[in-house]
């Protein structure tokens, strides 16, 4: 099961996301990261095998205070599919101003 893990502080990495779940047997544990800064967005994932384990390790940590923050953990959702955005479009067929110009 991968598991949902919000608000968590900035200087967090992929171990330290690991040892937050040290209770139960983490495959895989990954912070999402800016692309351009590298800096922690505050959110991340962690897989555990065994589905039991996971909810049981979803109840324990959701609303769990780690440094000075509450934790959010709940079961991850499938990433929505979002309508490609249209950049083709010149910028000069955009919205009309009053202004005249000369």
């Amino acid at each position: 099961m991968k598991i949902y893990v919000g608000n968590l502080p900035f200087s967090i990495d992929g171990e330290g996301l690991k040892k937050i779940f040290a209770g139960s047997e983490v495959q895989e544990a990954t912070v999402i990261s800016d692309k351009y800064s590298g800096r922690s967005k505050g959110f991340g994932f962690v897989t555990i095998a065994d589905d039991a384990a996971a909810k049981k390790a979803i109840s324990e940590l959701n609303d769990k205070e780690f440094e000075g923050r509450k934790l959010k953990v709940n079961e991850a959702k499938p990433m929505e599919e979002r309508p490609r955005r249209d950049f083709s479009r010149d910028r000069r067929d955009g919205p009309r101003d009053n202004r005249r110009r000369y």
